[in-house]
């Protein structure tokens, strides 16, 4: 009996197991960056998401108070960030910050750097069940295997306090019961629960990415105009209700926040969003006779605050080569192949097949030329083309819609084998060589693996512990790359000296607080400019504190009259 039950249920092992696996070996990761209780990030979101997911668990709020802005014209910030009348307010999508922050309440501070692994295990998961519905239970095993040993999923799983992974697997649970409502296998109660449900999953989807709503919206219409007749009245409504049950946390927020519920921490996405409201508002009042200028008008303003950033659909493609094609050929190729092996078997597949290709190449088109047309620094270098650019983490969705055809390719190369026994074999092979290629990649095979991630972490904590010495609890760091390592145990200001205005500022902080400025070591002739051009008009100087290590340097802003 056991042994029967193994055989038929042995997907559901292996599958608990990759998960489990999934998140040890991210829990193990994280848990490694936080030696010595030192918790900090390698980006000014991540910093800011978790200081703010922290303050929320603890104290139900979003705004940190700094007085000694209401004085300096709201300069005391760290990036990803804003001040307003002395408010430090979140930059960024909130979502994250208020699941994080609720789960927080409830289990403790300490877990939220590992809520990330622990979403990104069951989103393993629910991978699975949702490929298994459309593509079967092989391919659906095989989907879930490329998903744990993709390398961007380990890479912004173990750097948990993105969005991404968080808002990849919502989206994925939320689809795998908008998919479930429509089954006739489930009784009527049991698919107004999925579709309630879905609107749940979906909802949170948005609130942790608003931006992604751009294609989320059209695939959702794809997958509804598949099943009219499945989904009715009753589960669309049902659907769209809990979806605003889901979003009406985002809205409270956004009103304390911002003012608006439909305003958020970004402005180009405040503007863009009245810009595109005022030419709807002008469409609707038009008349007959300039009810088409009035269109044109308005479809061309969808488009340039769509595309704020401008659309480049050379550098898109361009960009798309780089992060998909030249990055992860191991995925690309086989899912490529996959999706012409697809289209030659056009007359064998279901209606769910289709609506999967067709809601794949929707999100894949939008987002290519969405996030393609922008210009992603986050490297150093502009030039280096890494894990760690952004584009890696807005495309997830792509990689995992990819996916299931990777799985085609690989299930229909095989079949040739004949023998059921060569067939297993030969596509475990495959998936354990891809496997492996995908952690020794995650690892070390870009300039930004997690080894090097952990090197600099490394780094980071030494830096950070000299500099928490040699600083008092109440002072001011002026600095322009470590404003996410000092904040939030020290004010920080993002800033240098090239700005007269804010030298100004510093010279009237300076009547109040210590102010140190953390940055590359100056040249003696650098320093001397500093001090008897730039800074001695305010009436400051620049001192040496302590060399911390080969590349930076603590100074401390006094005076000049501290000098005499």
């Amino acid at each position: 009996m056991v042994i029967k039950l193994i055989t038929k249920y042995w997907h559901y092992s292996v599958l608990a197991a990759l998960a489990v696996l999934f998140f040890a070996g991210s829990f193990f990761y994280i848990y490694l960056t936080e030696k010595n209780n030192f918790i900090k990030w390698g980006s000014p979101d991540e910093t800011a998401n978790y200081t703010f997911t922290k303050l929320y668990s603890e104290e139900g709020t979003l705004k940190i108070y700094e007085k000694y802005n209401l004085i300096v014209n709201d300069i005391i910030h760290p990036r990803s960030t804003q001040s307003e009348f002395g408010k430090i307010k979140p930059v960024s999508f909130l979502g994250i910050i208020l699941i994080y922050g609720t789960l927080a309440k409830i289990f403790s501070f300490k877990i939220i750097p590992y809520l990330t692994p622990i979403f990104a295990g069951i989103g393993i998961v629910y991978f699975y069940f949702l490929i298994k519905k459309i593509f079967g239970k092989t391919n659906a095993l095989m989907s879930a295997f490329l998903l744990a040993f993709f390398p961007v999923y380990i890479y912004y799983s173990s750097r948990s306090m993105f969005h991404n992974v968080l808002f990849t697997d919502l989206l994925v649970v939320g689809l795998y019961y908008a998919i479930s409502a429509v089954d006739k296998k489930n009784n009527v109660l049991k698919n107004n629960i999925y579709s309630s449900l879905a609107g749940i999953f979906t909802g949170l989807a948005i609130i942790t990415r608003t931006s992604e709503a751009l294609w989320i919206l059209p695939v959702f219409l794809v997958l509804w105009v598949f099943n009219i007749k499945k989904f009715g009245i009753t589960k669309l409504v049902l659907f769209l209700s809990f979806l605003f049950l889901a979003i009406m946390p985002m809205f409270y927020w956004n009103q304390i926040l911002y003012d608006s519920p439909l305003s958020g921490g970004y402005p180009e996405m405040n503007s863009a969003l009245k810009n595109i409201a005022a030419e709807s508002v002008q469409v609707i009042s038009a008349n007959s006779d300039n009810l088409g200028q009035e269109t044109k008008s308005y479809l061309r303003e969808v488009k340039n605050n769509l595309f704020y950033f401008g659309f480049q659909e050379f550098k898109s493609l361009e960009s798309f080569n780089n992060y998909f094609v030249k990055m992860f050929p191991l995925l690309f190729w086989p899912a490529a192949f996959g999706v012409i092996l697809f289209m030659f078997h056009a007359t064998k597949w279901k209606k769910a097949n289709w609506a999967y290709l067709i809601s794949f190449a929707v999100l894949s088109l939008i987002l290519v030329f969405y996030y393609g047309s922008w210009d992603f620094h986050d490297n150093p270098d502009p030039a280096s083309i890494t894990i760690g650019n952004s584009y890696t983490r807005y495309w997830l969705p792509i990689y995992l819609g990819a996916i299931p055809f990777a799985g085609l390719f690989i299930i229909k190369i095989t079949k040739i084998l004949k023998n059921k026994y060569i067939i297993f074999f030969s596509r475990a092979l495959i998936i354990l060589y891809i496997s492996f290629s995908s952690i020794n990649f995650v690892l070390a095979g870009s300039e930004e693996g997690l080894t090097y991630s952990l090197e600099k972490n490394n780094q980071d904590r030494i830096q950070y512990n000299e500099v928490m010495k040699l600083t008092e609890d109440n002072s001011v760091i002026i600095t322009y790359y470590h404003d996410k390592l000092f904040f939030p145990e020290r004010k920080v200001i993002v800033g240098l000296f090239d700005d007269n205005f804010m030298i100004y500022e510093y010279a009237i902080l300076a009547d109040y607080l210590p102010i140190y400025y953390y940055n590359f070591t100056l040249p003696a002739n650098d320093l001397e400019y500093l001090n008897d051009r730039r800074l001695k008009d305010f009436g400051l100087r620049l001192k040496i504190v302590e060399k911390i290590n080969n590349d930076f340097t603590l100074y401390k802003l006094i005076k000049a009259v501290d000098v005499l």
